[in-house]
């Protein structure tokens, strides 16, 4: 049984991931060209297009990809706990689900942030996803720049950036007692 646990979480975890992806690319209008871009939007169309006949976008967000990915996080804490004899709690599942998917969120940009900065030091010249990368981060580094500008040619702003989500993810984590699956 732990091992359709793992497979499952990975599915729910993946899944989640691309919807996110999907609807941080819209909103930082990356390009859409770009191979990275392609993938995410062929990969999540066929969930996304039936979704979007039911729920239109809103003051150009995509209310469609953003709810689905919302209703993914919370089966995470249906599915998984049902299959493993547990009662159904919609109410937690959905405050569950809703803090999911912020941490989902946070944990992407982590690992985006880390990939850009480790890219940064190998990767020589220009690069799609190093650029998509930029295009997706520069709206959370931007503000902080602007704080804490280069010293010595040395951008800190990421570094500051793992910090604030640090503190966001122990504040989330302190918000609910148990985290039954994640």
């Amino acid at each position: 049984m732990e091992a359709v646990n793992y497979i499952l979480k990975f599915a729910f975890d993946t899944l989640l991931m691309i919807l996110i992806m999907r609807v941080w690319l819209q909103w930082v209008r990356a390009d859409f060209y770009n191979p990275l871009s392609q993938f995410i939007v062929k990969v999540s169309n066929p969930l996304v297009t039936p979704m979007r006949r039911i729920i239109p976008g809103f003051g150009g967000m995509d209310l469609a990809t953003i709810v689905l990915a919302y209703i993914v996080a919370t089966l995470t804490f249906i599915v998984i706990p049902v299959l493993n004899g547990a009662p159904i709690d919609f109410i937690l599942s959905a405050y569950l689900g809703l803090l999911f998917l912020i941490k989902q969120t946070g944990i992407l940009l982590f690992i985006i942030m880390l990939i850009m900065a480790i890219m940064s030091w190998v990767v020589q010249g220009y690069n799609p996803t190093q650029m998509i990368f930029h295009q997706l981060t520069e709206p959370f580094l931007r503000p902080i720049k602007k704080i804490i500008p280069s010293i010595g040619g040395l951008d800190l702003s990421v570094l500051i950036a793992f910090l604030l989500l640090n503190v966001i993810n122990i504040v989330l984590s302190n918000s609910v007692p148990y985290w039954r699956i994640v």
